[in-house]
């Protein structure tokens, strides 16, 4: 148990002239999220002509070991998180690190398809999964009351990978080459995240004599979930209705923003826009996506998750709208910022959802079923968009993206699941 607050005058003005650990935790959440970014969608999109030019692939062929590496990755982002709950997460980030950086050198050694598909795994089951959720469950635990714009501020990390990221590719790759790229980012990984879980990163406030959000106690709720959770375990989530209520319709923006994003580069090309513009455009969507981000970490702590999901869709809609008519490069950063916008709130009601209906109490097997979810769709995003664009044609692979954010949004209206 942690030590309550006397009466001391002195104690109490210690504490109180002191910054809340809470927040290094939420800059170190923040650097993890950001060094997480060799293993998105949108900084592979500046390597896949590259990898195919040096291994002959066909672009449907490289979605095709893309999506089987990230489906195998989505089981083992769900056995990791639970082991977070666990170990904890300090020490599953150090871990995941190692193996994340060593994944990208590994895909910058890759000669076959098996290797290949093995190096990407790794990269989207640690990159796009169990580091950010790793760095989401550390906030969780640190904030209650605060805990939308603790999420904000550690998206703030996301939001300059993806200003950074894709820039830091294509420079490298003219540098030193795909290979030598991902080389290089397999050492920035290391240099970041070990230093941070050896130094900074510590897994509950409790474990420090502090209570969420620097409170001198917990709140009432809070006390509530964990008398539930000791006296009654909580069912496995995947068998209930509530898990699936809310991880099929979140599951959806995921696999939209994953296919638009995966591929932007031939959607830029055919509408008569160049690689670089397609590179370009991701610093005014990472300033749009951080701003709203922010905006929507204050919001959801007053509205809920849900009213914020529905706009989120509309803002898809109107994003994949707007890819229509793009023929500049100004109306390309229209787009990247209304994109950026979608995403900066998903990512935010994403991270906010699950602590809100489920609590601190085994959040990672939680988080961790969710991400596998989440993770599998992004799998089948850029692939079922190729195979129905190039199948069929490209204006079916749009309506089918709006038809399903449609759907998530309608979904989410009519079935409310009350927190726990």
């Amino acid at each position: 148990m942690p030590r309550r607050e006397g009466n001391d005058l002195r104690e109490v003005l210690s504490r109180s002239s002191r910054p809340f650990y809470g927040w290094w935790i939420v800059v170190a959440a923040m650097m993890v999220t950001f060094a997480a970014g060799p293993g998105q969608s949108f900084m592979f999109t500046v390597f896949i002509d590259p990898i195919i030019e040096d291994t002959g692939y066909s672009r449907t062929a490289l979605s095709s070991i893309y999506a089987a590496g990230t489906i195998i990755s989505a089981l083992a982002v769900m056995i990791v998180s639970r082991m977070s709950d666990r170990r904890g997460p300090r020490a599953m980030l150090m871990v995941i690190g190692a193996i994340f950086g060593l994944a990208c050198i590994a895909l910058s050694l890759a000669t076959g398809m098996v290797v290949m598909a093995i190096a990407l795994a790794l990269l989207r089951g640690l990159g796009q999964g169990a580091m950010p959720v790793n760095g989401s469950l550390l906030v969780s635990q640190w904030f209650i009351h605060r805990r939308g714009r603790a999420m904000a501020i550690m998206g703030l990390g996301g939001a300059l990978t993806i200003a950074v990221m894709p820039n830091l590719g294509q420079f490298l790759i003219g540098l030193l080459d795909w290979r030598g790229a991902y080389f290089t980012l397999g050492l920035m990984v290391w240099a970041i995240v070990l230093p941070l879980g050896i130094f900074v990163i510590r897994n509950r406030p409790e474990d420090m004599g502090l209570f969420p959000d620097g409170a001198r106690d917990l709140p009432e709720d809070e006390v509530r979930r964990i008398r539930r959770a000791q006296s009654s375990p909580r069912p496995e989530v995947l068998k209930t209705f509530d898990f699936w209520a809310l991880a099929f319709p979140m599951a959806i923006p995921a696999l939209v923003d994953t296919a638009l994003i995966f591929h932007q580069v031939a959607l830029f090309s055919r509408q008569g826009l160049s690689p670089e513009v397609a590179a370009r455009v991701f610093v005014p969507f990472a300033v749009a996506s951080a701003l709203t981000g922010l905006l929507a970490g204050f919001v959801v702590e007053r509205t809920g998750p849900t009213p914020l999901f529905v706009i989120n869709m509309g803002i898809f809609i109107a994003a994949i709208l707007m890819l229509q008519v793009i023929s500049t490069p100004f109306l390309a950063s229209v787009y990247a910022v209304i994109l950026g916008c979608a995403m900066g709130m998903q990512q935010i009601g994403a991270r906010y959802t699950w602590p809100y209906y489920y609590g601190r109490q085994g959040l990672g097997q939680v988080q961790g079923s969710a991400m596998m979810v989440m993770i599998s769709a992004t799998a089948v995003g850029p692939l079922a968009f190729a195979s129905m664009a190039e199948g069929v044609s490209y204006g079916a692979a749009y309506v089918a993206l709006l038809a399903l954010l449609a759907l998530a949004a309608f979904l989410r209206l009519i079935y409310r699941v009350q927190p726990a």
